[in-house]
């Protein structure tokens, strides 16, 4: 089986093929139509990876925020374990920093949904942009109003 068919067949046992080529410098037998477009879709679920994190973030601290009474533990670990993750993202892949204004732009409608959703308050009731800072978001001592759980 050539290398090109692998890639449908066995992912798995095409990736560990391309691992031994690259280590062996054998650059002409390379897969370069499917490993160009592996490590574009691997750029890109960093970035999903981020904006889903950066969603759940802003989602619980808007409800953390908007509806202070319901507030809880379960809120409060989520935020933290958000932090943690995106801590490690982009600890893990600096490039990715640069992606962060973007990325907290494309996550913010869709953590006002999740939030309406959630809460049940009416749309109106969230700024229609984000209203935190990305020093904020990452930041584990800041909760809106400055009180924390």
């Amino acid at each position: 089986m050539n290398i090109q068919t692998l890639y449908d067949h066995d992912f798995n046992l095409w990736t560990q093929e391309h691992i031994l080529l690259l280590k062996q410098a054998r650059f002409s037998e390379i897969d370069t139509t499917h490993l160009i477009e592996e490590l574009e879709d691997m750029a890109k679920s960093n970035k999903r990876e981020l904006v889903n994190r950066l969603i759940i973030l802003i989602a619980h601290l808007l409800k953390w925020q908007y509806q202070p009474a319901m507030r809880c533990n379960s809120w409060n670990s989520s935020i933290n374990e958000q932090r943690i993750q995106l801590d490690y993202l982009l600890s893990d892949m600096p490039s990715l920093k640069n992606y962060l204004t973007e990325a907290i732009e494309k996550s913010y409608g869709r953590a006002v949904k999740l939030a309406v959703n959630e809460t049940k308050l009416p749309l109106a009731t969230f700024p229609v942009t984000c209203s935190y800072e990305q020093k904020q978001l990452l930041d584990e001592d800041f909760y809106p109003d400055n009180t924390q759980k």
